[in-house]
């Protein structure tokens, strides 16, 4: 048997050193997986991992709902659902029209959607034969303000699509002034007046809240953004006495301002005043004067929702008290001014005019 060399045995210059394909390609995954492992390992990785899947939402500066809210509230639902239902407009509810506007006194606990739906008969009702017989088309009615459902006052229906959007347009553009009337009960502020800035958006539960003014813009869990909400308050009476005078419009521009940036401190179960407020909402924010008037301490009286009491002195309230007491705009046709205001309800004539009842 004839031995090879060694020389023979070592590849060539030519020849090239191989390996595996397969070999090749399980020690870079190898490689890799060690990599990834020594990568996830590392506490700053993990760190870094849960920043990005955890959003970093803004936090509601309002307290949650409280658990008696909810029966409370369903309640208030169904009852309101059975009055709506029988709900029908009459001429003494109407407020202002003309051929372009109506404008109603909705009363409390009637949805917004069965003042709109009995409009139609209402007009029906005072047109006479001669203008049936004219009439190309029916109104097309549209809300130009919403209201709560156990809000009472000024509700704003336009008559054709035209007219509502340019009142849409004047809302949006906050060329709408309005008025409300709350009973409040806590602690009597200290201030006579004053503007009240916030944000507001909807918890991840889906409950309106109060946010810091430094969180308008930022989104929300559903999707939204926190959104800028402003109102001005008058204190009108506490314990059925008038503190404070009533503002002219140059001093309301010298009010106090507080910008909500931190919860509040006050606390709703202190001692309990009775309080008249006189709100100027200079947003259109949803339960925006609810809100704010739970955020300074002041809850609306039987407003379960945001921590107002629902039994007082003895009676059980089944409704908030707040009255959308007037609106001013310019007309969208004939650009006249116009002021529109609601009677008072019972409960706030009965602390604002005593002795006339």
């Amino acid at each position: 048997m004839t031995a090879m060399p060694f020389s023979s045995l070592l590849p060539s210059a030519s020849t090239s050193l191989r390996c595996p394909a397969f070999f090749k390609f399980s020690t870079t995954v190898r490689y890799l997986a060690m990599a990834d492992e020594t990568h996830l390992d590392s506490p700053k990785a993990h760190i870094e991992n849960d920043s990005k899947l955890v959003p970093n939402y803004p936090v509601p500066l309002s307290p949650p709902l409280p658990l008696i809210s909810k029966d409370m509230e369903l309640q208030r639902a169904m009852s309101a659902s059975s009055k709506s239902s029988l709900f029908s407009l009459s001429r003494s509810h109407v407020l202002l029209e003309d051929q372009w506007l109506i404008a109603v006194n909705k009363p409390q606990g009637v949805y917004c959607e069965s003042v709109l739906s009995s409009v139609p008969s209402l007009l029906s009702d005072s047109i006479d034969s001669d203008e049936v017989a004219t009439q190309v088309s029916p109104p097309e009615l549209h809300l130009a303000n919403r209201l709560d459902r156990d809000t009472s006052g000024v509700m704003l229906i336009t008559k054709s699509h035209k007219v509502a959007a340019k009142l849409v347009k004047a809302f949006t553009d906050h060329k709408v002034r309005k008025t409300y009337i709350a009973f409040c009960i806590g602690l009597a502020p200290k201030w006579g007046h004053k503007t009240i800035k916030s944000g507001h958006g909807r918890s991840k539960f889906g409950a309106w809240r109060v946010y810091a003014a430094s969180d308008v813009g930022r989104k929300l869990p559903g999707g939204s953004t926190v959104r800028e909400m402003e109102t001005f308050m008058e204190v009108l009476l506490v314990n059925g006495k008038g503190c404070f005078k009533v503002l002219s419009e140059l001093e309301r521009d010298e009010e106090k301002i507080t910008i909500v940036e931190e919860k509040s401190e006050i606390d709703c179960n202190e001692k309990k005043d009775e309080i008249l407020v006189r709100a100027y909402p200079r947003s259109g924010r949803t339960h925006q004067i609810r809100l704010h008037c739970q955020y300074l301490g002041i809850p609306i009286r039987g407003d379960v929702k945001y921590e107002g009491v629902y039994e007082w002195k003895g009676r059980a309230y089944d409704c908030h008290e707040l009255h959308a007491e007037s609106l001013s705009f310019e007309h969208p046709v004939t650009g006249l001014p116009v002021v529109i205001q609601a009677p008072l309800p019972l409960w706030a004539s009965q602390v604002l005019h005593p002795l006339a009842l």
